[in-house]
């Protein structure tokens, strides 16, 4: 996988990320919990693809997004003419373009399930996303708990309890890793950010998710990345 850092005067790079093949626009790997999301899917699956990354928080960066997607967000998919903005439709895109992959869990009951919780952890926990945001370099114990966050902490751990003790056999949350652990391991992040305490399986699960080597790649990429988000060090709670 190659890695480009958008420059606005490299004309070109716009120009690649339309060849055959998969690029993956995406922001800094520090910050950016919804980039993590389809990066770490995809490689944890062994899908080629080119990596963008634009950093977040720069007088330009609308500007650049603007240049993959009219919704001003990453992480963004380029498939050939094809363009995907979300992480989810991310997700399901390759899911379907890749079935040998077995992405989402095989057994119906456990599918249905992996797609209910990624959609919660899509559209919910406003609370974990406002007073705990990503930042996996910051070690902030205690920090962020207000009454929002502690429910939404709560709620996650029901999710994995059910999961892991109904699928997940104590491995990954479907047994297998999926498209499930890749959605919920910005929480891990987080989670490990701000000291946040669990049962013992939930404890070891977390363990489990960061040496996945998906994860524990993007967690070495992001402890060297040199640039910052003001924006996002500035949003850190008190």
């Amino acid at each position: 996988m190659q890695t480009t850092i958008l420059d606005p005067s490299l004309t070109q790079t716009l120009a690649a990320a339309r060849e055959p093949g998969l690029t993956l626009i995406i922001g800094n790997k520090n910050y950016s919990s919804w980039s993590m999301r389809p990066w770490v899917a995809m490689t944890a699956f062994g899908i080629p693809f080119h990596e963008v990354r634009v950093l977040l928080d720069q007088s330009d960066t609308a500007t650049k997004i603007a240049e993959y997607s009219a919704c001003g967000r990453v992480p963004v998919l380029l498939a050939g003419e094809i363009t995907i903005w979300d992480s989810l439709a991310i997700c399901e895109y390759l899911a379907e373009q890749f079935p040998d992959k077995h992405m989402w869990p095989q057994d119906v009951a456990a599918r249905a399930m992996a797609r209910c919780v990624c959609a919660e952890m899509h559209s919910g926990f406003t609370g974990l996303r406002t007073d705990m945001s990503m930042n996996i370099k910051a070690k902030l114990p205690g920090r962020g708990r207000t009454a929002a966050a502690q429910a939404d902490i709560g709620r996650i751990s029901e999710i994995w309890e059910e999961c892991l003790s109904r699928f997940g056999h104590h491995q990954f949350l479907f047994g297998e890793f999926s498209i499930a652990d890749a959605y919920f391991a910005p929480v891990v992040m987080r989670f490990r950010t701000y000291g946040v305490s669990l049962a013992p399986a939930l404890n070891a699960y977390c363990e489990r998710v960061q040496a996945h080597p998906a994860v524990a790649r993007w967690i070495a990429e992001a402890l060297a990345e040199t640039e910052t988000a003001p924006k996002h060090d500035a949003e850190l709670p008190d």
